[in-house]
């Protein structure tokens, strides 16, 4: 059958199972956009307020749902509005392939309007990306970037196409070759692994989003029973443990318990399970767990070894891999150990709770609040900075892929794109909260125009404390309290802005008053802004300075700082 580019395009997407693209049009995209009109019935298309708001839809779509999250944008400054939300993907690990259109093969390489080289700039923050100026070779260029996206490690795909290939006929052939069943993985050191793992006194087991995408929770918690293992999460992996499980000691890193991070620094055995060994994790590369042997399990080769040296790996897939090593590990229990540890939980960080009539509304209280509201099935989706870290110590985590977070780009502006890709994704069934502060919002407060035009129910709590939190907290701590640029003074209206969009809005300055404002939004059908009032040395404790380990850990006193 004879059909043209942008005809060909859409039957890819529909061989691919996508029925969902986010993105914005344009001139070198509207051969694309006119087929996407007619099969408006197959595949739905959310126009965003700005291409980078599509790329972190898209983002959020396929955190939420493991399935490959698809973004459309023209050339030039369109595309180039994607890099961000490319680059947040690329780190996180999650399966997207974003579409650009170019000008056509006659304008390449000559300074046209609108023209960029956008594989070039896109190169470096993508798993992969193609250059389509053949209509022949679209559908399998289109067929290999999904495939690349959602398998092995999971990350993003660019597709750039010129505008006269989405005009162009060719002859289209479906697919016919079924996928060949892949191969079992033979490992030949988890019986030595297992062995390590068995005869440890103090083992620890270190959990990275490689868990999460790999579908391996449940290994991952029959590991930690069976052999009695505490362990804790990283930031991409939370969710990942069981909450109340006595071994889940929380986030880990520099803002993790300090329970936590003093048992992974007092290991004999360290279990990595698909984590790169970030430097919020290994804020010192050369003291990190530097009397453990560390044992490192990740789907990325590539990995292994970078950060931090490892004992023993094994290059796999991790719920592959836990499910040939669970057999051979023994069960035991380690009440020694536990002892230690439970000393160690003596010094976390408790914060304190104030009355709900109080006029001092701390951020604990709230995220805990709308934990008990928002149920067991509830989305959580941050942007960056203390509201995030915040969200990741109080949130109880029930669900995997619940937890919606930029954490190795650290992307101020995602949140609210993500929360928009989720709640699309999951059709309204669950509660998706929004946790941001003032500065992340300002940045993504845009897109409240697409929540609004597609009546996508949002919650949205801002933490307002009237500074750049993270940056007001370091600067309190490491700069003599000279908030350079960190107080801007807003004066932003936000129930007046989100009326002014077309949402419903609240102010709220006690935790009475938020609790009353949340359970409305949770009935409402439509996008809602909770605005609450934090005080700006609200800080997020504790906290481990960056180049130094657990032994240096801030606790609750900024004095402590730089000891």
């Amino acid at each position: 059958m004879t059909l043209n580019g942008s005809e060909i395009l859409v039957k890819v997407l529909l061989e691919e199972g996508v029925d969902t693209v986010f993105g914005y049009p344009g001139g070198c995209v509207l051969n694309i956009y006119d087929e996407l009109y007619k099969s408006s019935d197959k595949i739905r298309h959310i126009m965003t307020a700005h291409e980078q708001g599509a790329a972190h839809a898209a983002d959020g779509y396929a955190r939420a749902t493991g399935r490959t999250g698809v973004c459309i944008a023209t050339s030039g400054p369109g595309a180039t509005n994607l890099v961000t939300g490319l680059a947040t993907a690329y780190m996180d690990s999650v399966p997207m392939v974003a579409i650009t259109g170019n000008v056509p093969n006659s304008l390449i390489g000559r300074d046209s309007f609108q023209e960029v080289y956008i594989t070039g700039i896109t190169m470096p923050i993508t798993k992969h990306n193609f250059f389509v100026n053949d209509v022949n070779q679209l559908a399998d260029t289109l067929r290999r970037a999904f495939e690349i996206a959602h398998t092995g490690r999971f990350g993003p795909v660019h597709v750039d196409i010129t505008k006269d290939v989405t005009a162009a006929l060719c002859e289209y052939t479906p697919p016919t070759a079924e996928k060949k069943a892949q191969k079992p993985v033979e490992y030949d050191n988890l019986e030595e692994i297992a062995e390590v793992i068995n005869s440890a006194e103090r083992p620890f087991v270190y959990c990275g989003g490689g868990i999460r995408l790999s579908g391996a929770e449940e290994e991952v918690q029959r590991l930690i029973a069976k052999a009695d293992i505490p362990a804790s999460y990283t930031l991409m992996a939370a969710g990942v443990l069981g909450y109340g499980d006595r071994n889940n000691l929380g986030l880990l890193g520099m803002h993790g318990m300090y329970s936590g991070n003093k048992a992974i620094f007092n290991s004999d055995v360290m279990i990595a399970l698909g984590t790169r060994f970030s430097d919020r994790v290994a804020l010192n590369g050369k003291n990190f767990c530097k009397n453990s042997k560390i044992i490192h399990i990740d789907i990325a080769k590539s990995e292994i070894g970078k950060n931090v040296p490892c004992e023993y790996s094994v290059n796999g897939d991790i719920k592959d891999v836990l499910t040939k090593l669970l057999p051979l590990i023994k069960e035991q229990k380690r009440e020694k150990w536990h002892a230690d540890i439970d000393e160690w939980k003596k010094h976390d960080h408790v914060p304190v709770d104030v009355p709900e009539d109080s006029h001092e509304l701390k951020p604990h209280q709230i995220i805990r609040e709308t934990c008990k509201m928002a149920g067991e099935d509830a989305i959580y989706v941050t942007d960056v900075g203390q509201h995030q870290m915040w969200a990741a110590q109080y949130i109880s985590h029930v669900k995997p892929n619940s937890f919606l977070t930029s954490g190795g780009l650290g992307t101020m502006g995602y949140g609210y794109g993500a929360a928009i890709g989720a709640t699309i994704a999951t059709e309204g069934t669950r509660p998706v909260i929004h946790f941001t502060g003032d500065g992340s919002f300002h940045m993504n407060l845009n897109e409240a125009c697409t929540a609004v035009s597609y009546n996508v129910p949002v919650i949205t709590v801002i933490m307002n404390n009237q500074v750049l939190g993270m940056v007001h907290q370091w600067q309190q701590f490491f700069y003599g309290r000279r908030f350079s640029s960190s107080e801007p003074e807003r004066a932003t209206n936000y129930k007046a802005v989100a009326e002014g969009f077309g949402a419903k809005g609240y102010h709220c300055e006690t935790l009475a008053e938020y609790k009353a404002a949340l359970a409305e939004a949770l009935k409402a059908n439509g996008p809602v802004w909770i605005e609450c009032l934090i005080d700006r040395f609200e800080n997020v404790y504790p906290m481990i300075p960056g180049g130094k380990t657990v032994e240096d850990t801030i606790i609750n006193n900024p004095e402590e700082a730089g000891k």
